[in-house]
């Protein structure tokens, strides 16, 4: 049992909930000026942990065709079998009980915006097959991540400047994807996939991907602004600033060596470190 959990665990790789959930309490905490009381702060983990967990099996089950030729995911547990099928069906309507339970335990309008938040993270699995900008389409669905956390906390959206928080979040998101589909640039072709790399190919993608990032960027230093913030939530983005620049001397456009590093280690890092740059700003 504890090892086809883990196979569970691998196959949706868990440890990437890390990218959306300290945006979501960065939203909670702007919501409530400091960090929200034990109860919502859990009832927004089970949100989050229910919503992606759901997501990526989805996405897992609705790929499986093409994991099987992709030389890159080939391996994956649904492919090899190390996963079937029925589990991860069975997961999937595990966790999305889990989203919708928690969402209900916090108050309504969380519970009425659930159903949409929850059609555009499972649509997402599709848009490769019609449309290269899917990159903007994940970046969305993650981006629902601080919104999420916000209404949460306070039940409507009081201040409209949780969206450029969002809108950072998006553009942060879909900028690390696109150097991610790098490593898919000849299969999505052959298979009649759309991405931005396999569209306009690498060299664009990557200028693309900057772009993006500085968005991000520019979106995230606009929320301190519009949230009263003090220096402490500045110095992160020094920090962010910092790890964005890094991202970009890792990976090799070339070969695409750092990649796997860059798109982890990274980006898990600038999402803790603006949730800090919040939460300490609020606490001292």
């Amino acid at each position: 049992m504890w090892r086809k959990i883990k196979y569970l665990l691998e196959m949706i790789k868990f440890e990437h909930t890390i990218f959306a959930l300290p945006f979501a309490y960065t939203g909670a905490v702007l919501a409530a000026k400091g960090f929200p009381d034990p109860r919502t702060a859990l009832l927004i983990l089970g949100c989050m942990v229910g919503a992606r967990t759901a997501a990526m099996t989805f996405n897992r089950l609705a790929d499986l065709p093409f994991d099987a030729e992709n030389p890159r995911t080939r391996n994956r547990h649904l492919v090899v079998g190390l996963v079937r099928p029925g589990e991860a069906w069975a997961l999937f309507f595990a966790a999305s009980f889990l989203y919708y339970l928690c969402a209900a335990g916090l108050n309504k309008l969380t519970l009425k915006l659930s159903p949409i938040a929850y059609m555009v993270i499972l649509g997402y699995s599709y848009t490769k097959r019609f449309t290269w900008l899917c990159h903007v389409f994940l970046g969305a669905a993650l981006a629902l991540a601080p919104l999420g956390g916000y209404v949460a906390v306070k039940g409507t959206f009081e201040e409209a400047a949780i969206f450029a928080l969002a809108l950072g979040v998006l553009f942060w998101v879909a900028g690390f994807d696109i150097l991610y589909a790098c490593m898919d640039e000849d299969f999505d072709r052959r298979a009649g996939l759309h991405s931005i790399p396999a569209r306009f190919g690498r060299r664009r993608a990557f200028h693309l991907s900057s772009l993006f990032h500085l968005l991000a960027f520019l979106l995230f230093l606009f929320t301190g602004y519009a949230f009263r913030l003090s220096w402490i939530y500045y110095a992160a983005l020094l920090l962010t600033a910092a790890l964005f620049i890094a991202q970009r001397l890792t990976v090799n456009p070339q070969t695409l060596e750092g990649l796997d590093m860059a798109f982890f280690t990274f980006n898990g890092a600038i999402s803790v470190v603006i949730f800090l740059g919040v939460f300490l700003d609020f606490l001292i």
